[in-house]
């Protein structure tokens, strides 16, 4: 299990990060989410042990994070870090010999992950002659190559499309399986809530938010209602705890400030003609981001 333990991290006079605890047990996917600048490389250089925390402890199964266990960690980037002069092969002998594994079994292994994302054909070809979709797919193999038992993804999806963030999703979720501790980050929330059941929301370096996403969910008080059909949009806003009305392709959404206010706008819908879909929702994670935030993720 890793353990992130009451840090802090200082820059001279400046709290990068203040007071982060969390625990990612194997099998979990964890979600750090937060704004550029909210702290969130500053505590993956900690985990990975390029940074000390100023106070606090982090552990990986009960020891320190040390040059003894970083052969068992795997880290994507945000920033491509890839040697765009060497070939595949060569950039796969070179990392997969930094974590401590021979040459023919890193040979080994990189045919297979090669196959798995459909690019057999470029191994011998180097870095900088690919595509950024197809250099991401390298620096994921990279992360993946000595099968970490921790594993950092930030931003994984980066220039992907969506048939190769397929191929990612289902990367990820076997590593999980097979028992990995993966902490994922990323812009994108619906790839959050479809990863992660708990997570940490850091602002200015400290937890504004945690927990089991499901809980979370539950306890954001406002609440959304899909309704298909002809409703009277000014009666709905004359109801005291509507927020707002919004039409999404053939719905209509409501945003409500807590699920009582569902029966009073309920009343009003059933009035109408042709409704066919009258659902209450729980919000997104992006909304609940925002709020706690105060701005959104998107780049």
């Amino acid at each position: 299990m890793l353990k992130v333990s009451h840090i802090k991290k200082y820059y001279d006079d400046f709290l990068a990060v203040d007071d982060l605890s969390f625990e990612v047990k194997p099998g979990e996917i964890f979600g750090l989410l937060g704004v550029n600048g909210a702290g969130k490389t500053t505590t993956f250089r900690m985990i990975i042990g390029l940074l000390e925390p100023s106070s606090g402890e982090i552990t990986l199964d009960g020891r320190p994070i040390d040059y003894s266990v970083t052969d068992e960690i795997g880290f994507l980037t945000e920033e491509r870090s890839l040697l765009t002069k060497l070939t595949v092969r060569d950039q796969a002998i070179y990392y997969g010999v930094l974590k401590g594994m021979k040459e023919d079994e890193i040979l080994k292994r990189l045919d297979e992950l090669l196959d798995k994302f459909k690019i057999s054909n470029y191994k011998d070809k180097k870095i900088k002659e690919l595509s950024k979709g197809n250099q991401q797919k390298i620096q994921f193999i990279m992360a993946i190559i000595n099968n970490p038992r921790l594993l950092i993804l930030d931003e994984p999806f980066s220039g992907l499309d969506p048939f190769n963030v397929e191929l990612f999703k289902d990367e990820i979720k076997e590593l999980a399986k097979e028992g990995s501790m993966i902490i994922f980050s990323s812009h994108r929330m619906e790839h959050v809530e479809l990863f992660c059941k708990k997570l940490v929301v850091l602002k200015n370096g400290k937890s504004v938010l945690e927990g089991d996403l499901k809980d979370i969910k539950k306890k954001y008080r406002k609440k959304n209602i899909i309704i298909s059909g002809d409703i009277d949009i000014k009666e709905i806003k004359k109801i005291d705890g509507v927020i707002a009305i919004s039409k999404n392709n053939l719905d209509y959404e409501v945003k409500i400030a807590s699920e009582d206010v569902a029966d009073k706008v309920f009343k009003v819908v059933s009035k109408g003609d042709n409704i066919t879909k009258f659902v209450v929702e729980e919000p997104s994670l992006n909304e609940i981001f925002i709020e706690k935030v105060g701005e959104t993720y998107e780049k």
